[in-house]
């Protein structure tokens, strides 16, 4: 897919129905995930079940010419020696999955000596978040459940592990509460972080290990540090609960998206409002019973930084170029949840009410120079050191991602 061209439907994968559950309950796709280095897809596909799937998909469901095909997660990836499609059996309805990053060598031997049966190779581990307040780690090359942790006393709405691989994982409950995990430590619980009122929806670690958002129920975003599991602070200017939230690959920007309709752009450091995102309804209500019918579901970055995606209850997925304040692409889709960028890019995973996941194309561009400079400098960067440099006011603006590179 080029800038602007719309998106297209790639793929399809509905699940199949148990027959000791009603196809209509519990059947929703509240997560989808890509493991980091792109080699696995995970779909919580209702009825306590998690499908683990090899990426990229058989070809023949995702061949060159990107012809728009389906296929039933019956099926077994087939093929000697390749990885296996796997089945999670939960027990609970599964709101949450995180991958982890791959481990360093430290990290896979500590692994290894709390579970003799995972063999001493690159372990690759998925979380889960359960209705009952459980989080279940599975290593998922061989669909083996490794730990339970328990101390949530509601829904673990969503995970994130740190990316530098240490495996310390976050979880956000219906508890109020987010709880950090250390899976080194057999799973041992290290913090708790306490001060939303209500449900806590998102949880988001940046990527450069510094911070994590929180986002709930009561309008609040909250900023904490990952050094010292603090509050650094309160960000205000949602109307309504806020249900996602997403870093920017360079850690520089922040977005957060609401029932309110409208996604909001930070810069984390200093806490300022850069643009919000309002998602207008291409046909208007007929009535103010359809007044918040473009409620968000979910917001998430493109790996290069250049590009939002975002669902809303219009039935709508659309695009955002960073620079500007309106989509730069619409797809049809009934009933959207959730949606993550595949990390390579060129395709954005879609997960539905009825249990459905889609692929669609995703904008591919060569990121400008200008662009890729400013990413580089932003990682280790944040932006009171930037705003100390001895550069011109423009530069300044560019790199805070005040200005875009066109006008310099």
């Amino acid at each position: 897919m080029e800038a602007g061209e719309e998106p297209l439907l790639l793929a399809e994968l509905k699940p199949g129905r148990p027959h000791q559950f009603d196809w209509k309950s519990s059947c929703e796709t509240w997560s989808v995930a890509f493991s980091p280095d792109g080699s696995w897809f995970a779909w919580s596909q209702g009825h306590c079940i998690v499908k683990l799937i090899p990426w990229p998909l058989e070809e023949q469901f995702i061949p060159k010419g990107f012809e728009a095909k389906s296929r039933s997660s019956k099926n077994e990836t087939k093929g000697r020696g390749s990885p296996k499609e796997k089945t999670l059996d939960c027990g609970q309805i599964v709101w949450g999955l995180a991958f982890s990053p791959w481990p360093s060598p430290p990290s896979k031997k500590l692994w290894a000596r709390h579970h003799p049966q995972v063999p001493d190779v690159s372990c690759l581990i998925l979380a889960t978040g359960l209705n009952d307040g459980q989080i279940k780690i599975w290593e998922v090359q061989t669909g083996l459940l490794l730990l339970n942790l328990s101390g949530h006393q509601d829904v673990v709405r969503d995970l994130s592990f740190t990316p530098s691989g240490s495996l310390i994982l976050v979880s956000a409950s219906r508890d109020k509460t987010l709880r950090i995990w250390d899976l080194n430590k057999h799973g041992k619980q290290i913090q708790v972080l306490s001060g939303h009122l209500q449900w806590v929806y998102c949880c988001s670690i940046s990527p450069d290990c510094s911070m994590l958002c929180s986002a709930a129920g009561e309008k609040s975003v909250f900023l904490w540090s990952m050094r010292s599991y603090t509050l650094i602070r309160k960000l205000e200017g949602h109307q309504s609960s806020v249900v996602s939230c997403d870093f920017s690959p360079d850690s520089a920007l922040l977005v957060t998206a609401s029932y309110d309709t409208n996604v909001i752009m930070w810069d984390p450091y200093t806490g300022e409002r850069l643009r919000s995102l309002h998602h207008t309804q291409l046909n208007p209500p007929m009535d103010d019973s359809d007044v918040h019918i473009s409620s968000l579901r979910s917001v998430c970055f493109s790996p290069e930084g250049l590009y939002l995606a975002t669902v809303a209850d219009d039935r709508l997925l659309r695009i955002w170029a960073l620079e500007l304040k309106t989509p730069i692409a619409f797809a049809p889709m009934t009933n959207g949840l959730c949606c993550t960028f595949f990390p390579h890019g060129g395709v954005i995973a879609t997960g539905t009410r009825d249990g459905h996941v889609q692929f669609w194309t995703a904008p591919r561009v060569l990121s400008s120079l200008k662009h890729l400079c400013r990413k580089a400098l932003r990682s280790f960067l944040t932006t009171y050191q930037v705003l100390a440099l001895p550069i011109p006011k423009k530069m300044k603006e560019f790199l805070t991602y005040l200005v875009e590179a066109c006008v310099l």
